[in-house]
């Protein structure tokens, strides 16, 4: 009870800003007309699944007069959709991975925190970049850990191997890795991420425990440009794979996505069984019956990433015109611009005055810069044009 007082506080003050604007929107969409604000608040993506999707649908109600149609399965999820996802992985990855390396979860979240549950003890230290996902501190919380944010380089958004060096102790378990991040868009090279794996191996020669990466990548479909999402498994023995289907395959509600322990750790089998308990104990027992149904038929598909390279474009075309200072997103669907004036939270006021939504830098670990979420209609980007440049004005 006092653990969960204590995450509540703790989620209000740093979670809540995203939630705080996107139930202003609401608000203000009520006072003034749904067309007349323009929420850039919450990364929920508007895309309709894919036609594979609606097709599995029709096909698996002709199903549902089946004894045990959604019946119990073993908590690491129905043994076909395994074998099926083992080859996707395998091909995006580039890495064979074979089915029992995966465990099949209720999204990403259910993912990461089955992996922290099954590798982390009283005390421990998960580090991350930051700006973050501010749901990591309460991730590492529910396990008695800590997270530690380590700051990346201003506006590019590099890691700051440097400082994740110094950073890491006795205490230090595990690091995540978004890519593509969420706030940023960055897409960490090969280089950065050789380096954080040389880094790792240097701390490992003197410890019992590995250090874990845990590469947390649910926008790893939507990258810009032609550039390439490293997999890390091919980097780093001790790496986790989390992801989802939500953003791909426009099921976020679904709640499916699974955890990849590296087949090219050793003695894995302990460690796969303890995500697969992990998955049980924590409450989920396995990811949704009919999502996984339904990710059988539709894996290899995907929303039209093409409207989101639009939406991007329209965004740094308001963005620009409007003189703001930003690096371009490489992958997901976010801009993390700098706030005119330094202040985050006091810009984010303006461009409220201007019936804009945006979320500041400050509930994701990183003063001074603003989310803006483009996974919206591109009308709802150019209609923003004239308020985006009246709140840099004014600041």
């Amino acid at each position: 009870m006092q653990l969960i007082s204590k995450q509540m506080t703790g989620y209000m003050e740093k979670s809540s800003w995203i939630r705080k604007m996107f139930e202003e929107g609401i608000r203000m969409k009520q006072e003034f007309g749904e067309t007349n604000v323009f929420d850039f608040s919450l990364g929920n993506p508007d895309l309709p699944p894919p036609s594979a999707v609606k097709d599995a649908l029709c096909e698996i109600a002709d199903q549902a007069d089946q004894p045990f149609f959604m019946g119990y399965m073993p908590n690491f999820g129905y043994p076909h959709v395994r074998e099926r996802l083992a080859e996707e992985v395998t091909k995006e990855q580039g890495v064979d991975v074979p089915a029992d390396c995966l465990v099949i979860t209720c999204g990403a979240a259910g993912a990461l925190n089955a992996v922290f549950r099954a590798v982390l003890e009283p005390g421990d230290e998960v580090i991350t970049p930051a700006p973050f996902f501010v749901e990591y501190t309460f991730y590492a919380e529910n396990h008695a850990a800590t997270l530690v944010p380590i700051k990346s380089k201003p506006l590019t958004f590099e890691l700051d191997l440097d400082a994740i060096d110094a950073a890491i102790n006795d205490k230090t378990r595990v690091i995540i890795v978004n890519s593509p991040n969420n706030p940023t868009g960055a897409i960490y090279t090969r280089a950065e991420l050789d380096g954080l794996a040389a880094i790792l191996e240097k701390h490992n020669a003197k410890r019992d425990r590995p250090i874990y990466i845990l590469a947390d990548e649910p926008y790893r479909f939507l990258a810009f440009d032609g550039a390439q999402v490293p997999s890390l498994l091919d980097i780093y023995k001790y790496t986790i794979l989390c992801s989802s289907f939500s953003k791909n395959l426009g099921m976020a509600g679904g709640r499916v996505g699974y955890a990849c322990v590296n087949p090219a750790i050793e003695d894995k089998a302990p460690l796969i069984g303890a995500v697969v308990m992990a998955n049980r104990i924590l409450g989920f027992v396995n990811a949704p019956a009919l999502a996984q149904k339904l990710l059988h038929k539709a894996l290899g598909s995907s929303v039209d990433v093409s409207i989101y390279e639009a939406r991007r474009k329209a965004m740094a075309d308001v963005l620009d015109s409007a003189g703001y200072n930003y690096t371009m997103p490489r992958g997901a669907f976010y801009f993390f611009p700098e706030a005119p004036g330094g202040d985050d939270v006091k810009f984010c006021a303006k461009l409220q005055e201007e019936k804009i939504l945006a979320v500041p830098g400050t509930g994701f670990g990183y003063p001074g810069y603003f989310r803006l979420a483009f996974c919206v209609h591109e009308d709802v980007i150019l209609g923003a044009r004239e308020g985006f440049a009246a709140a840099r004005e004014k600041a």
